[in-house]
């Protein structure tokens, strides 16, 4: 759900981008965070560990929202601006080493 008026908020249009989520391809806007865009996409958890993790803190705090973007582990989603045509993974509780699968 987004909101598209407000009474005192202007809101500029932004560039929709096509984006890859667990090789799924889904759309989201420009320059917005990843996980904003996973979220309109009716994606809730962003990792699993002992339990299910979702966005939580939204201002790159916590390590809530760590996924593997473009190959890179360890990415605060919930900070990271979508670009077109990223791939974005989620990743085990303690990341990954570059090679292991």
């Amino acid at each position: 759900m987004r909101i598209k008026e407000h009474p005192v908020l202007k809101f500029k249009e932004k560039k929709k981008v096509k984006f890859v989520f667990e090789g799924k391809e889904l759309y989201g806007y420009e320059k917005e965070p990843i996980a904003i865009a996973l979220h309109d996409n009716g994606i809730r958890e962003l990792k699993h560990d002992e339990r299910p993790r979702g966005l939580f803190c939204a201002i790159g705090n916590c390590s809530s929202c760590l996924m593997e973007v473009n190959g890179e582990s360890n990415v605060r989603v919930c900070v990271e601006e979508l670009k077109e045509g990223m791939i974005v993974k989620k990743q085990n509780s303690k990341g990954s080493l570059k090679g292991d699968e």
